[in-house]
């Protein structure tokens, strides 16, 4: 393919990715599948200047005058953040072959215009309301904490400590290839660079169980909950079951593990990570009103509740879902996440511990929902972070950044800004006898 027909094909993707609710990765593939004639080089070209345009779609709509079609992206992106000069441009909008049709008259005159005044929210990438809530969570570092959510995030590997240590996957993923590097925070965390993105699917050790895709932040949520050998622990919202093994992880094969979901098809994707990992896990399908799990009512030691929410926190690795989101998807995340709570609480134990956790980063999310349940059930105190920092599998810097960050409270927020993380909401709550 030549460069102009590169850009036609992402033009295309964009449209598609656009005019549906599919992760961009989905529309990717699909078009590779449906474009034989592509190769791998021309594969990754499309899918670059794709996400590319995705990380920056708020300026580039704004710089296009407000057209958000795939052509207009991609013409804008060109302009501003490869920098080519309008007469390079056209250069590559010749019409020739399969390459994309010649600018219009209007296309050029908003290449050529003088830069105007751009709003906050657009400059840094995300929508209005989601400036405004970060404006209130984080103050002067809102704009930092809001722009790092459009960088590239890395990819982020914990190594499984009962098929592996640390320095055995290191060795392993350097006789691929690969360039390891420990993560900062998680003791049992590897980090690989994004770009090229490695294929680790297709790796021996991740095939072997040794090595599972986790980001840093997701695995401290697992062991700051406290997840032990001997202990009976539900992960109420196993979804994908991500942190289902990572808490099998913390128990050493030791107690009584439940995944549970209200989707049958999560479920049964989760079975093939425990049997790679080789550890078990009870996996239950609930009813819309938590039923399926009556017999353990009471006699939880932890209930873990990774809760639907919007995703905010991970912008990074699905940039598309950024132009998506809406306000009202807020509140109604806070409703489900307030309910899913209520039957959540009826399975600890007097003494027993809930997690809440999300990857939202937004307060209607997190602390709203945390300020009603409080209110709700007073019979569960929220314990403070500082009493779950000598958790095993935290490294010492991770003491001492997680103590800074959660400020001698009981709820702790990470992020690509100020963790290098995704975005995660934590809080761990204690119930009376």
């Amino acid at each position: 393919m030549t460069p102009a027909a590169r850009l036609a094909a992402a033009a295309s993707v964009l449209d598609s990715i656009a005019q549906g609710r599919s992760p961009a990765e989905v529309v990717l593939k699909a078009w590779g599948q449906a474009n034989r004639y592509a190769g791998s080089g021309d594969r990754r070209a499309v899918a670059e200047r794709v996400y590319l345009v995705l990380r920056a779609r708020g300026r580039l709509v704004w710089t296009m005058g407000g057209r958000e079609d795939g052509r207009a992206l991609v013409i804008g992106s060109l302009s501003v953040q490869d920098h080519l000069s309008l007469e390079e441009i056209e250069a590559l909008h010749s019409g020739d072959g399969y390459g994309p049709r010649p600018l219009s008259k209007q296309e050029r005159a908003r290449l050529t215009a003088e830069p105007g005044d751009m709003p906050e929210g657009v400059a840094a990438g995300v929508p209005e309301f989601v400036a405004e809530d970060f404006k209130t969570t984080y103050g002067d570092r809102w704009f930092e904490e809001a722009h790092a959510l459009m960088d590239r995030a890395p990819v982020d590997l914990r190594v499984n400590g009962a098929l592996s240590t640390v320095e055995g996957a290191m060795a392993e993923l350097r006789d691929a290839g690969l360039q390891p590097q420990r993560t900062p925070w998680s003791t049992w965390g590897l980090r690989l660079s994004a770009d090229p993105a490695p294929n680790i699917q297709a790796l021996e050790a991740f095939h072997a169980g040794r090595i599972e895709i986790q980001d840093e932040g997701s695995q401290l949520v697992c062991w700051l909950a406290g997840a032990a050998p001997g202990l009976t622990v539900v992960d109420y919202c196993a979804g994908g079951g991500g942190k289902t093994v990572g808490l099998a992880q913390a128990m050493a094969g030791q107690g009584t593990l439940i995944g549970c979901d209200v989707v049958q098809k999560r479920l049964d994707n989760i079975r093939p990570r425990l049997a790679r990992a080789g550890v078990e896990a009870d996996l239950r399908l609930l009813g819309p009103n938590g039923g399926g799990v009556e017999d353990l009512n009471g006699k939880a030691d932890l209930v873990f509740v990774d809760a639907p929410c919007s995703g905010v926190g991970t912008w990074r690795r699905h940039p598309e879902d950024a132009s998506r989101m809406k306000v009202e998807e807020v509140e109604r995340m806070n409703g489900l996440q307030t309910r899913i709570l209520a039957q959540a609480a009826r399975l600890v134990r007097p003494g027993g511990r809930l997690a809440y956790v999300t990857c939202s980063m937004l307060r209607g999310e997190n602390e709203a929902t945390m300020d009603g349940f409080e209110e709700d059930f007073p019979g569960f105190r929220p314990v403070p972070i500082a009493r779950l920092l000598d958790a095993p599998g935290l490294t010492p810097a991770a003491r001492t950044r997680l103590t800074e960050l959660a400020d001698g409270g009981t709820r702790l927020r990470m992020s690509p800004a100020s963790t290098g993380t995704d975005g995660f909401f934590f809080a761990l709550f204690e119930r009376q006898a």
